[in-house]
C-alpha cells in the first residue's frame, strides 16, 4: 500500500498533508506516529471526564494535529467539539449530542488506526 492509497482508504487528504509537511518522508513519519501520539485518545478521555476546559484543550490539540496530517474528517469533528467548549462560548449541544459526536470521532479514529496499521505492514 502506498501512502496515497492509505489516505484514500482512511478518507484523508494527502494533498493537504503535503501542503503542510511538504515532504512525503515527513508525511510517512508523522502518519505512522499518529496512532501512537494519543491526541485522539486524550480527547475521548477528556470527553468522558466532563471537564469543559480539558475537553476544549484536547479537542483543540486534536484539531491541529489531524488538520496538519490531512485527516480532515477528524479535524473537523474535533473543531466542532473545541468550539462547543471554547471558553466564552455558550454551549449549543446537549451532553448526549456531544457524546454522539465523540463516538463518531472514536469510530473515525478506529478506521484511521486500522488503515495505518495495515499500511505499516
Amino acid at each position: 500500500m502506498t501512502l496515497r492509497e492509505l489516505y484514500q482508504e482512511i478518507g484523508g487528504d494527502y494533498d493537504q498533508a503535503a501542503k503542510v509537511l511538504r515532504v512525503e518522508k515527513l508525511i510517512d513519519k508523522h502518519i505512522r506516529k499518529f496512532n501512537k501520539n494519543g491526541v485522539v485518545e486524550q480527547l475521548l478521555e477528556a470527553g468522558r471526564s466532563g471537564d469543559a476546559n480539558r475537553i476544549f484543550e484536547a479537542a483543540h490539540a486534536a484539531k491541529g494535529v489531524c488538520g496538519n496530517l490531512g485527516l480532515k474528517a477528524l479535524s473537523e469533528m474535533a473543531s466542532e467539539i473545541a468550539e462547543e467548549y471554547r471558553p466564552g462560548n455558550a454551549r449549543t449541544l446537549t451532553d448526549d449530542q456531544v457524546a454522539a459526536k465523540l463516538e463518531a470521532i472514536a469510530e473515525t479514529y478506529r478506521r484511521a488506526d486500522a488503515g495505518i496499521r495495515k499500511y505499516e505492514e
